[in-house]
């Protein structure tokens, strides 16, 4: 079972970026500690990160045919893009959109995902927990 993880704009940056928010981790570490748990789960992980919108949509029709189901923390566009929200409902694969804060306790800006209707589930809140979650999630509905 193959999954793609997809990070979004500024989360190259964790680890330094406001990190009363969004901790200590860097993405890299996120990323190894996911990789180890997909191993656990019988999975593996493809990821990918881009601060260009047009990136991730062309790494999100590539996952045709090639990956079971993508996890996506799609950033600050998940309140602005409807193009990765086209292409996540274009691939046809199982989606689990993902947050390391709340964004519902947060701004009204915030409040609000155009993505997380062409995803099966979101997970919130949780720092990079969260990515493990969505994993254990996603590797569950797919089986």
């Amino acid at each position: 079972m193959k999954i793609l993880v997809l990070n979004g704009p500024n989360l190259n940056l964790l680890g330094r970026r406001e990190p009363d928010i969004y901790g200590h981790q860097t993405l890299d570490d996120i990323m190894d500690d996911l990789s180890a748990h997909a191993l656990e789960l019988g999975a593996e992980i493809d990821t990918f990160q881009s601060n260009e919108e047009g990136a991730l949509v062309n790494r999100i029709q590539e996952s045709i045919d090639t990956v079971d189901g993508i996890i996506i923390n799609p950033a600050g566009y998940t309140h602005t893009s409807v193009s990765l929200r086209d292409a996540l409902l274009a691939c046809g694969l199982p989606c689990v959109e993902v947050h390391l804060s709340n964004p519902y306790a947060r701004e009204d800006f915030r409040q609000k995902s155009l993505t997380v209707g062409a995803c099966i589930g979101q997970i919130c809140g949780f720092g990079g927990a969260s990515y493990r979650l969505a994993l254990q999630a996603l590797v569950e509905k797919l089986r």
